[in-house]
């Protein structure tokens, strides 16, 4: 299946559904029923708690959808979403279908991937939602397929991520805009570039970004890993490795282990170029004094790869009704501006800025991204994450041929 074709199925299914609720008058009732509803309800929203500027974003979200709609949010902190979908298993397993533990949670990839698979999740709901129709669907593809997996309405949008390359220009004047140009210039600069260590996340997204660049169709990682002949698709990959690693920071012989680590690595002076999959860390860092204010981000010519994160509710929440009035209000320019202003949290919009009605495109072009940060036009279209399947698969050969 094309790339082509799973947006079309998601948009698709996403028409079907807003088709069941023809009439706008019929929709704003839908809604006012399920705003009664959620009065007076408890959301336990369930996501990861390891950065305490989300954690704030979370607690102001949470007041907001108090004070309009007298819905109250717990948020319930983990160190792994994986951890929820096991024990939303084990609630299943149990038959406990009516009173789950979870009303909301924070997921994508190959979680959402399995929860679908295994039928964890309620039914579609983001036809129901007020402000999903300022999500840019058809200029953000991920916000409908989720690594592969069509969307269909399980789970809404609430930000963005998308790789973007970090240099300080103080060092260095032009750099490589290709994998294979990247290769070029680290042969030419031994030493000056490093990745994480796969499965760092940001080490294995380096992976999946060389492999769609050097794949001769890089629609063929939209298919399930086992549904291809892994070997021969990723032979380019492996092959492109082979050639770098001797150029790599110490030889290729042992990597950093985080994408922090890399940041460092480039603050220090070790490499020349890192990467994040956050296009606002590079502010960040410098408004922090972890890097120089000359270092800029940058994208490469066909592009990097994005994704959207969502919230999805479980098949047995408790409180679905309050738990779509906070997804909806996630999704309302104002929790959406707030949430990409670097002071806050610095994540990119899933809406469609342009056709907010005003003051929104106003306030979202004023707004002061910082001095790295690259617009939305400036990163250009994300490239789809290979389907959720590739990760493990590519983990574990790249261990086999390169772990320590």
């Amino acid at each position: 299946m094309s790339v082509r074709t799973l947006i079309a199925a998601a948009l698709a299914a996403g028409l079907i559904a807003v088709a069941a609720a023809p009439a706008a008058a019929q929709g704003q009732r839908d809604w006012d029923d399920i705003l009664e509803e959620a009065r007076g309800q408890t959301v336990y929203f369930n996501g990861w708690g390891g950065s305490e500027r989300v954690n704030a974003y979370v607690a102001r979200a949470a007041d907001r959808v108090l004070e309009e709609h007298g819905v109250r949010v717990r948020h319930v902190r983990v160190g792994d979403i994986s951890e929820v979908v096991s024990r939303i298993l084990a609630e299943m397993t149990a038959g406990r279908t009516d009173s789950g533990s979870v009303d909301l949670m924070w997921i994508n990839g190959e979680n959402f991937a399995a929860m679908k698979r295994n039928g964890l999740l309620g039914p579609p709901f983001t036809h129901l939602l007020p402000n999903y129709a300022l999500v840019d669907t058809e200029g953000l593809p991920t916000t409908l397929v989720d690594f592969g997996e069509p969307v269909e309405g399980l789970e809404a949008p609430w930000g963005m991520a998308q790789l973007v390359f970090l240099y300080d220009t103080a060092r260095l004047e032009d750099p490589p805009r290709s994998m294979l140009e990247l290769q070029d210039w680290a042969r030419q600069n031994p030493g000056r570039f490093a990745y994480p260590q796969p499965p760092d996340f940001h080490g294995t997204t380096f992976l999946k970004q060389a492999l769609i660049e050097l794949v001769d169709d890089p629609d063929i990682v939209q298919y399930p890993v086992e549904a291809v002949d892994f070997d021969a698709v990723t032979a380019p990959l492996w092959a492109f490795l082979d050639a770098l690693h001797p150029h790599l920071w110490r030889g290729g012989r042992a990597f950093p282990q985080s994408g922090p680590q890399l940041i460092q690595m480039l603050d220090d002076g070790t490499i020349e170029i890192a990467f994040n999959f956050n296009p606002a860390e590079a502010s960040a860092a410098i408004a922090d004094g972890q890097l120089p204010p000359t270092v800029r981000t940058y994208v490469f010519e066909d592009g990097t790869i994005g994704n959207t994160h969502f919230v999805a509710i479980p098949f047995n929440a408790r409180s679905r009704a309050g738990a779509m009035v906070f997804a909806n209000f996630l999704l309302s320019p104002e929790a959406q501006l707030r949430k990409e202003d670097p002071q806050v949290w610095g994540d990119p919009t899933v809406l469609d800025v342009d056709r907010l009605p005003p003051p929104w495109p106003e306030r979202f072009a004023d707004l002061d991204r910082g001095i790295a940060t690259l617009t939305a036009a400036e990163r250009g279209r994300p490239l789809l994450e290979p389907h959720a399947s590739w990760m493990n698969a590519l983990e574990a050969e790249w261990q086999t041929r390169y772990g320590q």
